[in-house]
């Protein structure tokens, strides 16, 4: 017997985070990145930005450590085992793209200074670019590769409950979570 939704709590950090790390991302690339870093509204913009990214790495290890020891529903398919391995993977990915984010926005704010500077009011100005920092670039390649990541995410989702009709967005969704036998639609 399995569920037929994810647990609630799952389902809340689910869209929690959803939302959030697309707004942490939309801060990074629309906000932050335009602001000269000699401006003073460019540390407001830093403070948050980091304070959000350590939050999104701190709610990813609640979530990995609820979805382990939860039970969920089986996994969706496609119908193609092919692409059922992609899901499987491309689910692993947002955790490892996550952390990358964090690991390489740690690094580089600690290769910067920016902990003194941002919470401490002390230290040395912002650099003249951040891209001086290896770990600022691949920062930014790996944003791209979540934005992309999402993207299908979110299209693979749609093709699940609009093509498919196989009630897929139910599953991350509140509700009852009626116990399921095998053999019967979920």
């Amino acid at each position: 017997m399995t569920p037929s939704r994810y647990h609630p709590v799952l389902v809340a950090l689910h869209w929690f985070l959803a939302a959030f790390i697309a707004l942490a991302l939309a801060l990074g690339m629309f906000v932050l990145k335009p602001i000269p870093n000699a401006s003073p509204d460019k540390l407001e913009a830093l403070r948050a930005h980091m304070i959000g990214g350590v939050l999104i790495f701190a709610l990813m290890i609640v979530r990995l450590v609820l979805r382990i020891r939860s039970a969920r529903p089986d996994p969706a398919s496609t119908g193609a085992p092919l692409l059922d391995r992609v899901a499987r993977t491309s689910h692993v990915a947002f955790y490892g793209l996550v952390a990358g984010m964090v690991g390489t926005g740690l690094a580089t704010a600690w290769l910067a200074g920016l902990p003194a500077i941002v919470f401490g009011g002390s230290g040395t100005a912002l650099p003249d670019s951040f891209y001086v920092f290896p770990t600022r670039v691949i920062h930014g390649l790996i944003a791209k590769v979540l934005i992309a990541l999402i993207a299908i995410h979110a299209t693979a989702a749609l093709y699940h409950q609009f093509v498919r009709r196989d009630r897929l967005l139910q599953r991350m969704w509140f509700g009852r979570r009626s116990q399921i036998t095998e053999g019967e639609p979920t």
